[in-house]
């Protein structure tokens, strides 16, 4: 088609694009301009002004703004390719809408001024296309770490240590199988060779759909041929192990206003009364308080077992109310002789309290015979919140054999009459392991109340918050601490359960644990002393914030492995397009950030990466005791914060949960959390979204799972971990299978089958991993969200791997109450081997 000066018909199209292309132009060129002037990248503000005249030549008609237009992407591409060298997810939001406008204007060529041919026109949109397509493609490639700091272990394997070497290879009959907490079956039947066979055995509903704030979070036991669970509201229900069938079930009567953020159960205990000991030995009479539990809703359903074979065995949970509770294994009726009526409250003598502010959601840790529990404080609401007080109680008769109140340790059990343990102190709201054989219980250590201001805190509080505590069960006193955070403003507490291993060390071992922490670092400590047995080092951090002369002039840092990324920069904003990118990018100028421990401000927003959902959290590490390989599942995102001066956060109307009408919002942790008792509330945008899109402003990947040596600390391979299906912008799931990696909550099981089973991420999927190349070699949908950790167990011959598919608010992945089973179908595979 000859050249023309008269313009075209058809000048609609050509309207609308014009119009797009300035108002681009136009954003570009504002918002481009204010970042320039804050010290960030320069491309915005001229690439700005070129599709402004781009966009106003389109309108008219004028070949001249598709040149102009044409020189703004090649300075795109450019641009991208410095900024993003080969990381794929880099060059999505900065190349991907200016590639499909160029692909519009390539059709629209014909009708300019001086318009190409039809045939040039539908070539280059061709070339553009393809373009689109392969790059669209290249998002399905996996994007694995592939190069390691070392060979796989060969002969790096430790003995499995305690209750997970004394207990049958086909049981799991501890919250991390053992109170060492590895997380590691003894079982092969299924395998690398087998597992795509693996199919659903069995299904079981709880029948517990609380509809707010949901996330069972729950890993069975099994012991023997019965599985024993809770439900998010502390329902405790036994189940045949071979076919899923209900035993029996009970019901602690929890009121739905005693859920925290989360209706979270984790798990429940399992507890032999030693042979000898009177099964029904009469409880201690009690005074007040210790002792005495009479539920919060009234009598619990099921008569209390008071026959002389009753409890032998003994189910023990902690509920959300505040109780600890001890059933008939084999019964589900409570035991008689623990506290009265089959409980105890650990409330007493704490004080003030109100629904859902003390809960107890992780299962109790039992040693040489003392019932050893936290709590859970409900976080941001006040400063002199109740009590983290630690207690340990009498697995048989439910005495309270000590308290440990951190700031009052010359208390052994109860307060003096008139008095309650010390409000505000920290608390452990994860599980604790144990070490049977030294008689020590290992807390991993929360934060004091209000865990974004430090002023008021005491010497005491500042020992041992964020810290990881043993405590000899004998005395209830400490025996040693080690600190992964000094004066903690940044709600960095001790999620993670500590796994015991025998840490090889030259021709020997030594008993050991390794602790993996919010931050992402790792360490490897001597569990009778503490002491590191990898270097760990002190590095300066950054001052400043609100208080600066409260800050730690250093921080400790792991020399043997961690999770964390490089500090964040301008470069890491991330967005569905540049639009939003520009957004991030503002957001990231304006914001403090000095790399990882940047203090909160109120004058403006700071950046706390890793969030406090970052690293290892509750669902802690796995430990491949014969291979000797450590499994971690991480998240990989920032915080962006700001304190919020009291009088501001009055006019908001930023209220403790007991002022709240009505059922508490469901929105993240410390998104606007009044913290009562010091100058500032907090306001914690949780992984960093942007509210309109729903996106993160960090680039993917969100999560990672990776393996370690553990003998060297050396990473074997590390991958993103969860794919987008359940998720995209405006909080729309894509149902795309792109390994993006998610973010993450809940733990791995590790086998002798040389498998990593997890479920864990946003997509509802079950994976079956291998543990040496990192490669997914099963999945399954799940019926819901599988943040929880799975468990491997046999029965019959059997080999059977168990999720709770509960789904959980925080992730927005879908509530369900769903128990799911597999095995490989009848007659295949091998018996079970330890």
């Amino acid at each position: 088609m000859n050249a023309s000066s008269a313009p075209r018909r058809g000048r609609w199209p050509l309207l609308a694009v014009g119009a797009l292309v300035l108002l681009l132009g136009l954003y570009f060129t504002i918002a481009g301009g204010w970042l320039a002037a804050l010290g960030g990248s320069w491309y915005y503000l001229p690439a700005g002004l070129g599709l402004v005249i781009a966009g106003v030549q389109l309108a008219r008609g004028r070949s001249s703004g598709a040149w102009w237009y044409g020189a703004v992407f090649v300075l795109t591409v450019v641009w991208t390719a410095y900024e993003s060298g080969l990381d794929y997810w880099r060059w999505v939001p900065r190349l991907g809408l200016i590639l499909a406008l160029m692909f519009v204007i390539a059709l629209l060529l014909p009708r300019l001024d001086r318009g190409a041919s039809r045939r040039l026109s539908f070539g280059i949109a061709a070339v553009l296309g393809v373009c689109f397509v392969v790059a669209f493609a290249l998002a399905f490639k996996p994007y694995y770490v592939t190069a390691p700091d070392g060979p796989l272990p060969t002969s790096a394997g430790t003995t499995p240590t305690g209750d997970s070497a004394s207990q049958a290879p086909g049981d799991w009959a501890a919250y991390g199988r053992g109170y060492d907490a590895t997380r590691y079956s003894p079982l092969s039947q299924i395998n690398k060779d087998n597992v795509g066979q693996l199919a659903k055995a069995w299904t079981y509903r709880t029948g517990d759909l609380p509809g707010y704030r949901w996330g069972a979070e729950t890993t069975p036991l099994k012991v023997g041929d019965t599985i024993y669970l809770c439900t998010g509201r502390n329902v405790l229900i036994a189940l045949d192990a071979a076919s899923g069938k209900e035993r029996w079930r009970f019901d602690p009567k929890v009121d739905e206003a005693a859920i925290p953020y989360t209706a979270a159960c984790r798990g429940v205990s399992y507890y032999v009364v030693p042979a000898g000991a009177p099964a029904t030995a009469a409880a201690p009479t009690p005074t007040s308080g210790e002792g005495m539990a009479a539920p919060a809703s009234g009598p619990a359903q099921a008569a209390v077992a008071s026959t002389a074979s009753a409890c032998r065995t003994r189910i023990i949970e902690g509920t959300l109310d505040g109780r600890v509770i001890a059933v008939d294994a084999a019964t589900g009726k409570p035991c008689a002789d623990f506290g009265r009526d089959g409980q105890v409250r650990i409330t007493d003598d704490m004080g003030d309290t109100y629904p859902g502010m003390v809960s107890i959601t992780s299962p109790p840790t039992i040693v040489q015979g003392v019932v050893v529990t936290g709590h859970q404080v409900l976080d941001g609401q006040y400063r002199y919140a109740p009590s983290g007080v630690i207690k340990g109680y009498d697995a048989v008769t439910g005495a309270l054999r000590w308290a440990w109140d951190l700031a009052r340790p010359e208390i052994d059990t109860r307060p003096p009459q008139g008095e309650t343990y010390t409000r505000g102190t920290p608390n452990m709201w994860t599980t604790a392991s144990g070490d049977e054989k030294l008689g020590y219980v290992y807390l991993p250590m929360g934060n004091s109340g209000a865990d974004y201001f430090s002023g008021s805190r005491t010497e005491a509080e500042n020992r041992y918050a964020t810290s990881l505590v043993a405590i000899d069960v004998n005395t209830g006193k400490p025996v040693w601490n080690f600190q992964t955070t000094h004066i903690d403003v940044w709600d960095y507490d001790q999620g993670s359960q500590a796994t015991l291993v025998d840490f090889p060390v030259g021709n020997g071992a030594v008993p050991a644990l390794v602790l993996p922490t919010k931050q992402g670092d790792v360490y490897v400590l001597d569990r009778a002393t503490g002491k590191p047995l990898v270097g760990v080092e002190e590095r300066p951090a950054p001052g400043g914030g609100v208080e600066p002369d409260k800050r730690a002039r250093t921080q400790p840092h792991s020399l043997y492995n961690t999770l964390a990324k490089a500090p964040l920069t301008e470069r890491d904003m991330w967005g569905m397009t540049p639009i939003d990118q520009l957004v991030c990018r503002l957001q990231f100028k304006r914001a403090s950030y000095e790399g990882m421990y940047t203090p909160p401000s109120a004058e403006r927003h700071s950046i706390e990466y890793p969030g406090y959902n970052g690293g290892s959290d509750w669902g802690g590490i796995a430990v491949d005791t014969q291979r000797g390989i450590i499994v971690a599942n991480y998240n990989d995102m920032p915080n962006y914060n700001q304190l919020v001066p009291r009088a501001e956060a009055n006019k908001l109307g930023w209220l403790p949960r007991d002022q709240m009408k009505g059922k508490p919002k469901g929105s993240a942790e410390g998104a606007g959390d009044p913290q009562i008792g010091v100058p500032y509330a907090v306001d914690v945008n949780a992984g960093w979204r942007l509210a309109f899109t729903k996106l993160l402003c960090k680039q993917p990947p969100y999560g990672g799972i990776r393996a370690i040596a553990l003998k060297t600390g050396k990473t074997l391979w590390d991958r993103p971990f969860g794919s987008a299906r359940g998720n995209g912008p405006f909080g729309i799931r894509s149902g795309l299978p792109i390994e993006i990696g998610t973010p993450n909550n809940g733990g791995a099981a590790v086998t002798a089958g040389g498998l990593i089973f997890i479920a864990a991420a946003t997509d509802d999927l079950i994976r079956a991993i291998d543990i040496e190349t990192g490669e997914t070699v099963w999945h399954d949908k799940l019926p819901a969200g599988g943040q929880a950790t799975p468990m491997v167990y046999e029965v019959g011959g059997r080999q059977f791997l168990v999720i709770m598919a509960g789904g959980h608010h925080f992730l927005e992945t879908p509530e369900g109450d769903y128990v799911v089973a597999y095995a490989l179908p009848q007659g295949k595979g091998a018996s079970a081997k330890p």
